[in-house]
């Protein structure tokens, strides 16, 4: 393998989960769902976080829309000092997945734009390392959306952890089934993307993304939610009982390289 490809991999390598992902896909509906990747790169300082956004913005965001992966969506802590950036990559099927770094190998305007970051020498990496989960979306939220362009917008990225399957797919339910997505809609919570993961960490979980113009309108969106006479009735239905074991919330702001 050629050296520049090999760094190209190893940098991209968060961007395709290994193994027989082709079984995930299956049939009928949840193939028209799009899947997410959802990648965690840690960095080691404020410096690197512009690096990896400058990457990002003059060469990677392009390189993946060539090919079909879109609207990228790089994301950076809202609070605290934490340097780590989110980047979200939607796709309309698994082989997308799978193949993505190959693809991207094979363009030569990304190489070359992105060859600040791609070759960064290992006595100075651009990124300590990279965690990367895959999600399917929800039946009641198929694709992506963009509730708001905002420059003030500010996102929440939930998890919601469960002790075992059944329970969280029961809370999968109850935002598809059960209503709690239309309640999110309705009381000015807008939905970015809901996915099962498939792969990744503190399984089983769901995962989502929420939108906001700015940090007043999340807070009245919650306010009205918590006080929703339909959630009322929907968190007291026993059936949904012991549904999540733990909540993981991050606010987060769209770095410059963001579409999202």
């Amino acid at each position: 393998m050629k050296r520049r490809d090999f760094l190209t991999a190893s940098c991209l390598a968060g961007l395709a989960p290994l193994g027989g992902l082709a079984a995930a896909q299956g049939a009928g509906d949840r193939a028209e769902k799009q899947y997410y990747q959802l990648i965690l790169y840690r960095l080691a300082s404020a410096a690197k976080q512009k690096l990896l956004d400058d990457f990002l913005r003059e060469a990677a965001v392009a390189a993946l829309n060539r090919i079909g992966v879109g609207p990228v969506g790089v994301f950076k802590m809202a609070e605290g000092d934490d340097p780590s950036m989110y980047v979200l990559l939607p796709h309309d099927s698994v082989e997308s997945v799978v193949t993505v770094v190959e693809r991207l190998q094979g363009d030569e305007q990304f190489l070359s734009a992105g060859r600040a970051f791609l070759e960064a020498p290992p006595s100075d990496p651009a990124y300590l390392r990279m965690e990367s989960s895959l999600l399917v979306a929800f039946d009641g939220a198929a694709r992506l959306e963009l509730p708001t362009k905002k420059k003030t917008r500010v996102f929440q990225l939930r998890t919601y952890e469960s002790h075992n399957i059944e329970r969280a797919q029961k809370k999968i339910a109850m935002f598809n089934e059960g209503g709690e997505l239309e309640i999110f809609r309705r009381t000015g919570m807008p939905p970015v993307f809901f996915g099962e993961t498939l792969i990744g960490a503190k399984m089983p979980n769901l995962t989502y993304m929420l939108g906001f113009d700015d940090m007043e309108a999340c807070d009245r969106g919650w306010a009205s939610f918590r006080n929703d006479p339909a959630w009322l009735r929907l968190k007291g239905d026993p059936a949904y009982r012991d549904t999540v074991s733990n909540i993981t919330n991050l606010l987060l702001r769209p770095a410059a390289s963001s579409q999202v």
